[in-house]
């Protein structure tokens, strides 16, 4: 084996957990190799997250004018161009994408493009365009990321049943879209084709929307989709999900009934299954349970020399937990000392109208803990930069230990709930109290005084009412 195929790590997958990772471990000064069968960015930049947020700030540009009027600003009939409209996002994919391949030729990265699996716990077969290659490395860490599931006999064609993949090229918006699945995914692409004009229904297996948020933020969500005029229908099966040719019909059951609807298309947004099957781990000790690879708290999986990180290991499918787990392991990898990390203070942000943003526990988490809460919860209505934004929808909730004072929980729903999310996420890292946040100086006017109102209320000292 020639030495231009060794190196100390070779990273499986290219999204932003194993290009993060390959950065850090060529800053070690270890030779590393990075093998992805696509594009390097994977999902999250090509056909997820960054595209998305570029179809979600189209959509809300697009709703600024329409609503122009309230702001005395007359702009006349408007319109949109959906072929400049994905060229726009193209252009932001281009140049992420370009960004990315000059990171790795500055650190010198070879980046091997093809499907790649592990042959041994050091070594790993590449199908390449010129044929297979052998890469042995001291190390191997996988990171192959998901891809969209779909339900028991729902056959995705990315024309009429779609994914992600398939929400993201149309070539123009549908009349009529099913969104099967309440989740991120599911209530983003809600929001944007509903706000280009899809009559847009939301089918959820589950009794709330975004199942995993707060029970009050869920509920609110609910009333802002409904006065979206979204038709929103919880606790319903999908049965069936038939092409048409020129439409999908839906078939699903609501209590005994089972109700039959048409439309245009029909997104498929039910979860993620992690890619673990066909990379070779069983030519290795590394296990795998209930379709995620076993790993320590350093992603180490139970074969030494191969690590995994991101969506293949199942703690959140989020690109910047993979990105946090990705210098984890490769930081263990070379013998750095690092601390695990704390998926307790995970953020998590939904990028649908109006946004949500939340870390930690929700309240009724709280209650089957037995954990003694204090809950304070502020509105935007009242606050000032969200009137002057024009974006007075929704609230910020703070749970404290009633106890300790510890922050346990920050939710939001709202104007950049995002952003805002992450004075909450600093705070429930490094443990402090609720009174701390609420005792320190924020900036007037913005939105973040909606989180201060809500820990001044949690911690019993009201500022306003």
């Amino acid at each position: 084996m020639s030495s231009e195929n060794q190196y100390d790590i070779a990273i499986l997958g290219g999204g932003p957990g194993g290009y993060i990772a390959a950065i850090r471990a060529a800053r070690h000064g270890l030779k590393t190799a990075l093998i992805e069968k696509e594009k390097i960015g994977g999902t999250c930049l090509h056909w997820g997250c960054i595209p998305t947020k570029g179809l979600l700030q189209n959509a809300q540009v697009f709703r600024h004018c329409t609503e122009s009027d309230s702001f005395g600003i007359r702009t006349g009939e408007v319109s949109y161009d959906w072929e400049a409209i994905m060229e726009r996002q193209r252009g932001i994919i281009d140049r992420l994408h370009k960004g990315v391949q000059s990171l790795m030729k500055k650190h010198q990265i070879e980046v091997i493009p093809g499907f790649g699996r592990l042959a041994s716990p050091t070594s790993l077969e590449v199908e390449t365009q010129e044929g297979a290659r052998i890469v042995q490395a001291k190390n191997i860490v996988v990171a192959t990321g998901s891809v969209a599931r779909s339900l028991p006999g729902v056959q995705l064609d990315e024309e009429r049943v779609i994914s992600n993949v398939g929400a993201l090229t149309m070539k123009k918006p549908p009349k009529s879209l099913v969104v099967i699945g309440a989740g991120a995914v599911g209530v983003e692409f809600a929001s944007i084709y509903r706000t280009f004009g899809a009559e847009v229904t939301i089918l959820e297996y589950l009794p709330k929307l975004v199942p995993l948020e707060d029970e009050e933020v869920s509920k609110y969500l609910f009333r802002c989709f409904k006065k979206a005029k979204m038709n929103v229908q919880l606790g319903v099966a999908v049965q069936t999900v038939e092409n048409r040719g020129d439409h999908v019909q839906v078939t699903y059951k609501k209590g005994e009934d089972l109700v039959e609807m048409e439309a245009e298309m029909c997104l498929v947004s039910v979860g993620r299954k992690p890619i673990v099957e066909g990379i070779g781990l069983e030519n290795t000790k590394a296990k795998v349970e209930r379709g995620v690879i076993v790993v320590n708290e350093y992603c180490q999986s139970d074969e030494p020399t191969v690590y995994a990180i991101g969506d293949v290991i199942g703690n959140y499918l989020l690109a910047h937990v993979a990105e946090v787990e990705g210098l984890l392991a490769v930081d263990h990898i070379a013998g750095k000392g690092p601390e695990p990390i704390d998926y307790s203070a995970v953020p998590r942000c939904t990028y649908c109208h109006p946004q949500i943003g939340s870390v930690g526990l929700s309240e009724k988490e709280c209650e089957e803990q037995a954990i003694p809460i204090e809950v304070g919860k502020a509105q935007f209505m009242p606050n000032g930069k969200a009137m002057a934004l024009g974006e007075t929808d929704g609230f910020s909730k703070v749970i404290r230990h009633a106890e300790t004072g510890e922050l346990l929980g920050g939710h939001i729903i709202g104007p950049e709930a995002t952003d805002l999310v992450m004075e909450y996420v600093v705070a429930k890292k490094n443990r402090m109290s609720a009174a701390s946040i609420a005792h320190t100086i924020h900036p007037h006017p913005t939105l973040s005084e909606v989180n201060l109102d809500a820990l001044h209320n949690a911690i019993g000292e009201p500022v306003h009412g």
